[in-house]
């Protein structure tokens, strides 16, 4: 499990970026919630797309091969992440980080997380991951989660909201992350 660094500068996400997850994530309670944020090089988090999180339904045919519900992980929709892929391309973006919620525990990058980042087929092997932490019905932390570059690890960096965009949008080393002021 990871967590976050505190040696790593904190990471400032657009404010309205931040606003439309933790809604998300409040309206997903109890259940985890999961989406996709797109970018461009102008903007590296400017838009959020919610998915369908199938995970529940996948536990409720099959409970052996699937023994988590919504409440314990998240299964993103393919259909889902496969259009806002084909639709941010189109619009000459690209998806820039994966997102989902923790109900009732930490905003941590789990090993299930880590696994499914890093499995060979994963469609988004450059996006960050974002983890919202969710207690009591309540926001309680985020943490954008980013892979070192040239190794199979993540790096947990606090991320915050403020201006309108953040990152300067190819650039995946700890460079590119926009700092805030001071």
């Amino acid at each position: 499990r990871i967590e976050v660094d505190p040696d790593l500068d904190p990471v400032v996400l657009p404010t309205e970026v931040l606003n439309e997850i933790f809604a998300h994530a409040r309206e997903a309670d109890p259940e985890e919630c999961c989406g996709l944020i797109t970018g461009g090089y102008d903007a590296r988090y400017r838009r959020v797309v919610r998915c369908r999180h199938d995970m529940t339904r996948w536990h409720e045919r099959d409970p052996e091969t699937y023994p988590r519900d919504g409440t314990q992980g998240f299964y993103m929709n393919e259909q889902d992440y496969l259009r806002v892929d084909e639709e941010a391309s189109a619009r000459g973006e690209r998806v820039t980080c994966v997102y989902h919620s923790h109900v009732e525990c930490g905003a941590y990058f789990s090993e299930m997380d880590q696994d499914f980042a890093l499995q060979e087929l994963f469609p988004f092997p450059g996006a960050d991951h974002l983890v919202i932490a969710v207690i009591g019905g309540k926001v309680a932390d985020q943490v954008l989660f980013r892979r070192e570059p040239g190794a199979d690890r993540f790096g947990g960096l606090r991320g915050h909201g403020g201006g309108t965009h953040a990152g300067d949008g190819e650039r995946d080393d700890l460079a590119g992350v926009h700092h805030p002021a001071g």
